[in-house]
């Protein structure tokens, strides 16, 4: 992707009813999801008691002589694990260490233990609930707010199905969650909007249940796949299986649109479809919306490795020759976002490596997934040039993104969205590409499956599925346009937040109930 934007979080949960030994299986599900994530990784397993592991990095290769040593300090037959980026909390590194999860809290004798996926948008409100319990309660990811907003909703309510339902009424924001108690209940819910994946399946003897951010949790561990969570879905487990209650029948479905462009792994399955097979589809679309590039072209190359697909869609739909050029150095693992500013190019270019001799005196597509600040396409294209390629176009599978995220993609200012200042025209020319062309909004809501209605494209239609998060959208905006310097994300704008929560959470109460 075009400036290695992060996603929250991934998830994974497992419950072996032969209370054979969890570890092994979270660990593999947690792996095969450690594209989204690479901050920090963490378990926490249960027999009888929580015990946890939980560090920064990606989650590690655990060699054989070490194997016993993970499983005597990972016991149980049931655990959560999960891997994150920071997209609310502080940056620090002790903010990073403290924001790891899972996350775990008790109160009145009640434990109860989280891994999320997602982002909350009325942090502040939620603050003042908590802290009214916690007088000095410091949250360093939002984790911690819907572990310890569900903890107060069990001890006050004593009803899982009205404690749950409580925290997707209040909650504002994206939330797939799974937990389990101090008494070893196990269970999963999503928000009424079901923004961000999370599924369940069951292992062939169905002695292990699981819940996966993504298909590609289960296929790991050989497990059957049995169903995506609903928006505003509360789904147990018991040995006989999963129990599913609806506790919202009105909710509208928002699905993060993202997903299909970036995040997933194009092995995953998504409405049914294996995500690859979407982003061919996108390559496609891209053939077809803009036949004055496709006749003009000699070859097509991608940006791996979300391009690949896309790219390899738009080859089958116009004969044109797909070139491998563009490759990734796997081990340069520096990522833009954490760079100096005097660094960033430098690094950037390091970890593209092109293979000048394919695309010298040729007229070259790159193909994209997206477009977000801008810097990784131009030195893709600067150093197009200097290989001596003759004209560069750039065709991106997500549309233009011209506005925030509230729910759990770290854009969270118009400042850094190159698509919220120029339009693609004045892009080309700020990159040096001969055309910028991105997929309409109809072509990639179709090739999804889904309807356009049941996809959240917040950050393409400035359209947001709840309301605090529309209302910060258009103030920040009309700020933006004014000259306002954003100092950070707008929802931990405090002032901003503030000012406008009390009647954007009545509506968003009165949507839910």
């Amino acid at each position: 992707m075009s400036d290695y934007v992060k996603m929250a979080c991934g998830v994974f949960a497992a419950i072996n009813h032969t209370k054979q030994p969890i570890f092994p299986i979270l660990y593999w599900g947690i792996r095969a999801q450690n594209h989204r994530g690479h901050q920090s990784y963490g378990f926490l397993t249960y027999n009888g008691e929580f015990h946890v592991h939980k560090a920064l990095d990606l989650v590690p290769k655990i060699r054989r002589e070490n194997v016993e040593r993970w499983l005597n300090m990972l016991p149980g037959y049931l655990g959560l694990a999960n891997v994150r980026y920071t997209t609310s909390g502080g940056k620090d590194y002790r903010a990073l260490q403290r924001g790891t999860q899972p996350v775990f809290a008790e109160k009145d004798g009640v434990k109860l233990a989280v891994s999320f996926n997602g982002n909350v948008v009325n942090t502040f409100e939620l603050l003042n609930e908590i802290r009214r319990v916690w007088p000095s309660f410091s949250y360093q990811c939002d984790a911690e707010l819907i572990c310890r907003k569900l903890l107060i909703e069990l001890t006050e309510r004593r009803d899982l199905d009205s404690a749950v339902k409580a925290c997707m009424e209040e909650i504002e924001g994206a939330f797939s969650v799974a937990c389990l108690t101090g008494k070893g209940e196990f269970f999963a819910f999503k928000d009424v909007h079901g923004i961000r994946p999370l599924c369940a399946g069951h292992s062939r003897d169905s002695e292990i249940h699981a819940f996966s951010s993504e298909t590609v949790g289960l296929d790991i561990n050989e497990f059957i796949f049995d169903f995506e969570i609903e928006p505003g879905e509360l789904v147990t487990v018991s040995e006989q299986g999963f129990c599913r209650e609806r506790l919202f029948s009105n909710c509208k479905r928002a699905f993060c649109a993202f997903e299909f462009a970036y995040f997933a792994r194009p092995d995953s399955k998504i409405n049914g479809k294996y995500v690859y097979e979407v982003r061919e589809a996108f390559g496609r679309n891209l053939a077809e919306e803009n036949p004055d590039v496709v006749k003009d072209a000699d070859v097509i190359i991608s940006m791996p490795e979300t391009g690949n697909d896309a790219a390899y869609g738009l080859h089958e739909a116009t004969g044109i020759r797909w070139e491998r050029a563009s490759r990734r150095h796997r081990y340069v693992t520096e990522r833009a976002f954490i760079l100096l500013p005097n660094e960033r190019y430098k690094t950037i270019s390091k970890k593209i490596n092109i293979l000048g001799s394919k695309v010298r005196g040729k007229n070259v597509i790159v193909v994209d997934d997206s477009i977000v600040r801008g810097d990784t396409t131009r030195v893709v294209v600067e150093k197009l040039r200097k290989m001596g390629a003759k004209k560069v176009y750039v065709l991106i599978t997500f549309p233009r993104i011209t506005g925030p995220c509230f729910y759990g993609i770290d854009m969270a200012t118009y400042s850094e969205l190159i698509g919220s200042k120029y339009t693609p025209e004045e892009i080309a020319e700020l990159i040096g590409a001969d055309a910028v062309r991105y997929q309409s909004i109809n072509g990639f809501v179709n090739a999804t499956g889904l309807k356009k209605e049941e996809l959240c494209l917040g950050c393409v239609s400035g359209k947001y599925p709840t309301p605090l998060a529309q209302k910060l959208a258009e103030e920040m905006k009309e700020k933006f346009e004014k000259g306002y310097e954003e100092t950070g994300r707008i929802y931990e704008t405090r002032k901003l937040v503030k000012s406008i929560t009390n009647s954007a959470t009545a509506r968003f109460h009165s949507t839910t109930g």
